[in-house]
């Protein structure tokens, strides 16, 4: 099998994707460079992380640039992306990597999992692409491509140790950064979730999936549940001067650490105003606006209503009074950024 390695490589060196922070051959990777990408990717696309990594590396060059900047910073320019708790943690790393370690990152994985926010997959693609070490580097794209290769018909997730351990029988001790995004990249451009493209696949001869003719129902999956929904009634409460008042989401949990607009809690049941109100960041005449802010999150449908109301002069909340031709600077999440938009379009 080690021949298949060599197959997969040769085909890389001709089709590698040219992505922001991917090396050209014969270049040495940056370690800030590959970290950070890494972090971004993590249950994300590269069509969704690709802007936000030319930003990010536009404004913070290094490690210890990044690590100097505000927290709250790093949470605005990272606001869209989704998983929060990646932002937080990154900045957490960096703080370490340029406080700690002199601005030098572990070159091996036990190393890199010590660093916030670094877990098994992530610590094996820095070590490998970044460092050259041997590593078995198993995303999404490798488990695809180690099921329908072995015919492994076990669901995911109960599969995903025996398809590292299938991807660790190939892993080439020479050119393992290579090796690894090669991999990811078969999975990305032809051995997709629907229609692979195996007639121009370099394991073709070698693809059970493909033999037995399973190939594009692999990996099997076990059926998910339906995602349940929950329902809230955010308040746009407005001061005199026309600015809206935004509060700092707790830093654990879902959204942690990010803006949001004050709101109810999420629940399954929907929210009468009267009652919503004893949630309400103050006493105001609240009037529900037409129509619903929706957004899916991993694991449930939120459904929103927006109540719109004036804070009285005396009134002191806990949060932040944002004028509107600021709102764009706050680290609101998608989520918030809906509600503004609707307030915006239905309040006015």
């Amino acid at each position: 099998m080690a021949d298949l390695a060599t197959l997969l490589l040769t085909w890389y060196d001709r089709h590698r994707r040219v992505l922001p922070w991917r090396t050209l051959p014969g270049e040495v990777a940056d370690p800030y460079r590959v970290w950070l990408s890494e972090v971004m990717l993590q249950q994300t696309t590269v069509q969704a992380v690709a802007p936000y990594f030319t930003a990010f590396l536009a404004r913070w060059q290094n490690v210890a640039a990044l690590a100097a900047a505000p927290v709250e910073d790093v949470m605005v320019a990272w606001a869209g992306l989704g998983y929060y708790a990646r932002a937080r943690n990154l900045h957490a790393c960096a703080k370490v990597v340029a406080e700690w370690r002199g601005g030098h990152f572990p070159d091996d994985e036990a190393g890199l999992r010590q660093l916030p926010g670094i877990g098994e997959y992530t610590a094996a693609a820095i070590a490998a692409i970044a460092f050259g070490k041997p590593a078995v580097v198993v995303d999404g794209n490798v488990e695809r491509v180690m099921a329908r290769l072995h015919a492994v018909t076990q669901p995911l997730p109960a599969a995903k140790a025996e398809l590292k351990r299938l991807a660790a029988t190939l892993a080439p001790v020479a050119r393992p950064g290579d090796y690894a995004q090669a991999t990811m990249d078969l999975g990305a451009t032809i051995c997709t979730p629907t229609s692979p493209a195996c007639g121009i696949c370099p394991w073709m001869a070698a693809c059970e999936g493909r033999r037995l003719g399973i190939a594009a129902q692999l990996p099997a999956k076990l059926a998910k549940p339906e995602r349940p929904t929950r329902r809230g009634i955010v308040f746009w409460t407005l001061a005199k001067n026309g600015a809206v008042l935004l509060r700092r989401r707790p830093p654990e949990g879902l959204l942690g650490g990010m803006m949001e607009v004050p709101s109810t809690t999420w629940r399954p049941e929907p929210w009468a105003l009267e009652q919503a109100t004893a949630e309400a960041p103050l006493v105001a005449e609240w009037r529900l606006l037409s129509g619903q802010v929706r957004h899916t999150f991993t694991h449930f449908h939120l459904e929103l209503n927006v109540a719109v109301g004036r804070a009285g002069p005396k009134a002191a909340p806990r949060g932040i009074w944002c004028s509107l031709d600021r709102l764009e600077d706050q680290a609101l999440p998608t989520v918030m950024r809906k509600v503004v938009r609707h307030a915006l379009a239905k309040a006015y």
